[in-house]
């Protein structure tokens, strides 16, 4: 593995991590890149390339009833992204995405998981929907809730085409029952949540930016009110010292060693 030319990770980058439980690193993918991944990405999208989730599967507020309605055949998320194209299995494991990770993990051996994320986030003018404020862990099993995201944008990401959003430090809180909702969405009608959600960070991010997140970390994301597509490639990693629970969806489909000093 060819370690120069890596990123290497601040004192400061390392602590806002840590206490706000994300971080954007500015153009870590070239545009060459960006313009590769997005041709595969559209194509993927536009022809219906399955496995897919679509809008409709979903049932959040505002989508298609079901696939037969209008809009039914709207692309959330492009599944399996790693296995889909080597476009993406080469992003998942480039040296320096995975150096980021590491740093931020704190392990040399970097794992990325073919259960979870491994996709393409769509989001379509019209018929895309909003996200509410959740963690990712919430339906995940690991022996630690110790993971990382990476998403990588393929465009612009504002508020405005539904853009991620995330509160600071809640990867390190503890909440209530009573705080979620019966599908681990935090509840927008409880008066603390409500102050909570008045912190919130906008990631904005230009082609190229990668928000990495801690998976704990609660995060949501508006609808698309543009006119053009959203997309961005998104993967999950954990390290030494963790694993998927056997037996359990996290751990339905192998691994992916991405990063390993040990063996370069």
């Amino acid at each position: 593995m060819d370690t120069t030319l890596q990123p290497a990770l601040t004192p400061a980058q390392r602590e806002a991590f840590a206490d706000d439980g994300f971080l954007v690193i500015r153009q870590l993918a070239n545009a060459e890149r960006i313009n590769a991944l997005r041709g595969v990405a559209l194509r993927h999208a536009e022809d219906q390339i399955e496995p897919i989730e679509y809008e409709a599967d979903v049932a959040y507020p505002g989508a298609p009833a079901s696939r037969a309605a209008a809009g039914g055949n709207t692309p959330r998320r492009l599944r399996q992204a790693f296995d889909r194209d080597t476009v993406f299995a080469d992003w998942m494991r480039d040296d320096r995405l995975t150096a980021v990770v590491a740093q931020l993990l704190g392990s040399d051996t970097v794992w990325l998981s073919r259960n979870h994320h491994n996709c393409v986030m769509t989001k379509t003018p019209r018929f895309s929907t909003a996200t509410a404020w959740h963690r990712d862990l919430r339906y995940w099993h690991f022996e630690t809730p110790h993971l990382v995201n990476a998403w990588l944008a393929l465009g612009d990401e504002t508020p405005d085409n539904g853009g991620m959003r995330l509160l600071p430090g809640t990867h390190r809180m503890q909440f209530a029952a009573e705080a979620m909702d019966s599908e681990l969405f935090l509840r927008e009608d409880v008066a603390d949540n409500r102050e909570l959600i008045a912190t919130a960070v906008d990631a904005e991010l230009a082609p190229g930016d990668v928000l990495f997140f801690d998976a704990n970390t609660l995060h949501a994301a508006g609808a698309n009110r543009t006119d053009a597509r959203k997309l961005s490639v998104v993967a999950t990693y954990y390290g030494t010292g963790n694993a998927p629970v056997p037996g359990t969806r996290s751990a339905t489909l192998e691994p992916v060693l991405a990063r390993s000093l040990v063996h370069a």
